[in-house]
């Protein structure tokens, strides 16, 4: 290929970049859209292998998956709600919890003065905010009903989804072949190649992370359970849930299960047990579950982790931090081709110039 060619190339590519990043905030049902076909294909061709038509292999399909969908927000909302009732209910208990039990422990063993904290003034503050929960949220909920453009972007995201899922799902193999074939002729198998070995990276990541999600689920309740704390099923259950979202699910059931262990009459150990149960979860998602059902071959480095987060938040808002991790499993598989490429090329192994210029000096 030419200079110009590549230069052309890559203008096309930085030029999708930069159309993805300006309609970043109407993509969001696309990907969505796109994923949930992407993930349903397979199911649909094995379908269609059992001599199911397309039409209807893909109907069933797509119930299925929002069936599931469905269930699942069912299942995590009511939980999640009760959770935050509760702790809001019983939460200027905290206050006194900090004053009475708290404070004097700091002053005796760590020595601290309560009064550099300034607790008086804060708990007044806290105490009136918890007086008009009620009335805040309620204003919240207002002043978003009235933010007409937000409701609607939502609503019609929402009403979008089912709509394009169906069409991708229904023509997943059109599109493939249409873009097979606009590849340049030289270059397609080798796309291809990397296509069909990014496609095994995501499966095997989803399919991993799915598991990992429904261990610690079942780790943290039962691990919650067993210490004694109240509601801690449905904790457990909330926290291996969102752990789809890197330090989402860890950090929600931490902060649940914290407030609720100490707003709990009882064993005054049990904020420690309940952290002792999160601490024996992530180790065993990063030393156990992660190496073992997601995959060596996938693992990234924590800091391209958090890395790729952050970015993906940044350039693309919260979907941008859902297919972060995918995206950047994925991206493994060009890095890995591009090293290759570049471990053959004669500026990595170099033509020979310089040793020669070395040999004829030294002689």
């Amino acid at each position: 290929m030419t200079t110009e060619g590549r230069l052309w190339i890559l203008a096309a590519v930085l030029a999708g970049l930069a159309l993805l990043h300006a309609l970043g905030p109407i993509l969001t049902p696309f990907i969505i859209s796109a994923l949930l076909a992407w993930l349903g294909d397979p199911v649909a061709d094995k379908l269609e292998e059992w001599r199911f038509p397309r039409g209807l292999a893909v109907v069933t399909v797509f119930a299925a998956t929002f069936v599931f969908i469905g269930l699942l927000v069912l299942l995590i909302a009511p939980m999640m709600g009760r959770e935050v009732t509760a702790i809001t209910t019983r939460a200027p208990q905290l206050l006194t919890w900090y004053h009475d039990v708290a404070t004097p422990w700091l002053a005796t063993h760590l020595h601290v003065d309560p009064s550099r904290l300034r607790f008086e003034r804060l708990s007044g503050i806290a105490a009136d905010n918890f007086a008009g929960a009620g009335a805040i949220a309620g204003n919240a909920f207002t002043a978003l009903t009235k933010s007409g453009r937000l409701v609607f972007t939502i609503i019609i995201s929402a009403l979008l989804v089912p709509v394009i899922t169906f069409y991708w799902l229904r023509d997943w193999d059109i599109f493939k072949a249409r873009v097979v074939s606009l590849l340049p002729r030289d270059y397609a198998p080798g796309i291809i190649t990397m296509a069909e070995e990014c496609e095994a990276v995501l499966a095997a990541f989803f399919r991993g992370q799915l598991l990992v999600m429904v261990s610690l689920a079942v780790i943290y309740s039962v691990g919650l359970m067993a210490v004694g704390l109240e509601g801690g099923l449905a904790i457990g259950v909330i926290a291996g849930l969102l752990s789809f979202v890197p330090y989402l699910g860890i950090t929600t059931g931490v902060i649940l299960a914290l407030s609720s262990a100490v707003l709990q009459d009882g064993d005054g150990w049990l904020p420690l047990w309940v952290s002792i149960v999160f601490a024996v979860g992530q180790g065993m998602e990063s030393f156990v579950l992660t190496p073992r059902l997601v995959g060596g071959r996938i693992g990234l480095h924590p800091v391209l982790v958090i890395f790729a987060i952050l970015a993906g938040g940044e350039l693309f808002g919260f979907i941008g931090v859902l297919l972060a991790l995918p995206v950047a499993a994925a991206g493994t598989v060009f890095a890995h081709h591009a090293q290759q490429r570049y471990l053959q090329s004669d500026v990595y192994r170099g033509d020979g110039e310089a040793g020669g210029d070395s040999d004829s000096g030294d002689s």
